[in-house]
């Protein structure tokens, strides 16, 4: 069946590589269907891969292999939610280590430009907890890259 809503990706050639990873880096990810080009386009040729089907973290999402034209942007990210620093550390170094970037206050970009939150749920939920601790957790967490449950849960304690 056929979601309702499905986030469309845009990528240059690389949408089933990015796919894949993606599937074998999260959990309840997967690729779910590959299809190739009918016919030539502008960015490539028939028999080319056009379109792949496939879910991040249950999340239904279509690749489009659209050529170089658009480029991914921070307007647009993937935000997951990590349970301690050892789950924050494995997807943080798995995008940023395959060719990504670092960037700050738990943002990364994966190889293809796509934007990742790697956002602990001590830090959504100190921010969730409101005035000084979520003044000091925020305040932490603005001079983090990747972000640092102990230093979070220290400031969020005051």
């Amino acid at each position: 069946m056929t979601p309702k809503n499905t986030i469309c990706l845009w990528f240059d050639k690389e949408a089933h590589e990015a796919a894949r990873f993606y599937a074998a880096t999260f959990p309840d990810s997967k690729v779910t269907a590959v299809h190739e080009a009918p016919g030539d386009y502008p960015s490539g040729k028939k028999g080319d891969v056009l379109t792949v089907e496939f879910t991040v973290v249950g999340i239904p999402c279509l690749g489009l292999n659209g050529g170089p034209a658009i480029k991914h942007n921070e307007a647009f990210s993937f935000q997951i939610a990590t349970d301690n620093q050892e789950e924050t550390d494995r997807y943080w170094n798995a995008i940023v280590g395959n060719g990504g970037k670092e960037s700050e206050c738990g943002w990364c970009k994966d190889r293809w430009g796509l934007s990742w939150q790697i956002t602990p749920r001590a830090l959504t939920d100190a921010l969730a907890a409101g005035g000084s601790e979520a003044t000091r957790a925020f305040n932490a967490m603005m001079t983090m890259s990747k972000i640092d449950v102990a230093a979070i849960e220290a400031a969020r304690r005051g």
